[in-house]
């Protein structure tokens, strides 16, 4: 029998199939959404975990077997002694691929044709036709530094629009894993949809054509700070940079002084280093910045608790069955590597 604690919001389609499953007990406590303090009494003698941050009392988990978390990112795992432990651990990896590629298209095109301008002057009855409200983006450089699910999904899109898209990673893209969660239909599941692909020592090569450069990488130990002066001055100096991975990813001050002082475009952001971004941040007032507040595949999207419980749901039985687990973490991801 295997003891379940359940601390995210419940998705009640999927919450019955659970509970059709045989050989497991439920607990469900009140889905908040910061990390805190469980009850020990609440904890005792848990053996599955699915939540959004585990308890700051993790001590007390003196059971547990199995850890889901309903995000991509992977963060607030780190520092637990998982893998030492002998605890496996999976993300929500393939979530939110779709909305987050989404997001990608729409910045660009954003950005392209100077929305923000344009959205000024309906405010102020200004009648203007220029030129730069009127670019297209069919034909221009993406580049996806991290070719991952969402980095496949969002050039599955930009390929559709006539974009040409070239990837960054460790390694050269191949057929995905078969136990990585995926809508059916999505992403570039033979990594064959680049024209280009670079790896890890091919940066400036990488970078030096672009238009678009997006970021599409989990925050760890080594992708902090990957993205400084050196990277930024590499892309031309009209080439946009959208972060809806990780703000730290790129260097903050770096980022700052690349948007001053031209050595690019400009930029849309969707992750932070703060949070709320402070009112008193410069980057609320560069006119070549589009922010928005951390929406691109948040918890609050349409498919996001069906896509989260569905990976959970399958896990549990994969677990109880011996099969491999979907987005099953290594050892040395849940060691920051």
């Amino acid at each position: 029998m295997k003891n379940i604690l359940i601390d995210v919001k419940v998705n009640q389609e999927k919450m019955k199939e659970l509970q059709e499953i045989e050989g497991i007990n439920i607990e469900v406590v009140e889905y908040r959404e910061k990390s805190r303090i469980i009850p020990k009494d609440i904890l005792k003698d848990k053996n599955i975990l699915f939540c959004m941050f585990p308890p700051r009392n993790f001590a007390d988990l003196d059971t547990i077997e199995f850890i889901q978390v309903n995000s991509a990112g992977y963060g607030q795992l780190l520092g637990l002694g998982l893998a030492e432990k002998g605890i496996r651990a999976c993300n929500a990896r393939g979530v939110s691929n779709i909305p987050i590629a989404e997001w990608s298209m729409a910045m660009m095109i954003n950005l392209a044709r100077d929305m923000k301008s344009m959205m000024r002057n309906q405010e102020a009855k200004i009648w203007d036709r220029s030129a730069r409200f009127q670019s297209e983006i069919r034909g221009l450089k993406l580049g996806i530094w991290g070719y991952g699910a969402i980095g496949r999904e969002t050039a599955r899109l930009a390929k559709a629009f006539g974009m040409k898209v070239y990837s960054m990673d460790m390694e050269l893209p191949g057929s995905i894993r078969h136990d990585i969660y995926r809508v059916e239909g999505t992403g570039d599941p033979e990594g064959k949809l680049q024209d280009k692909a670079f790896v890890t020592g091919e940066e400036n090569k990488f970078l030096k054509d672009l238009d678009f450069l997006v970021i599409s990488m989990p925050l760890t130990n080594n992708t902090k700070g990957l993205i400084g002066k050196e990277e930024l001055k590499a892309l031309p100096s009209t080439a946009y940079v959208l972060n809806p991975a990780r703000g730290p990813i790129i260097q903050e001050e770096a980022l700052l002084t690349a948007l001053k002082e031209g050595w690019i475009a400009g930029a849309a952001l969707d992750t932070h280093y703060y949070y709320p971004l402070p009112a008193d941040h410069p980057l609320w007032e560069l006119p070549n910045v589009v922010i928005t507040p951390h929406i691109s595949g948040s918890s609050l999207s349409s498919h996001f608790m069906e896509r989260s419980w569905d990976i959970f749901v399958q896990n549990v039985k994969r677990l109880l069955s011996s099969q491999p687990l979907l987005n099953e973490l290594s050892q040395a991801q849940l060691e920051g590597e």
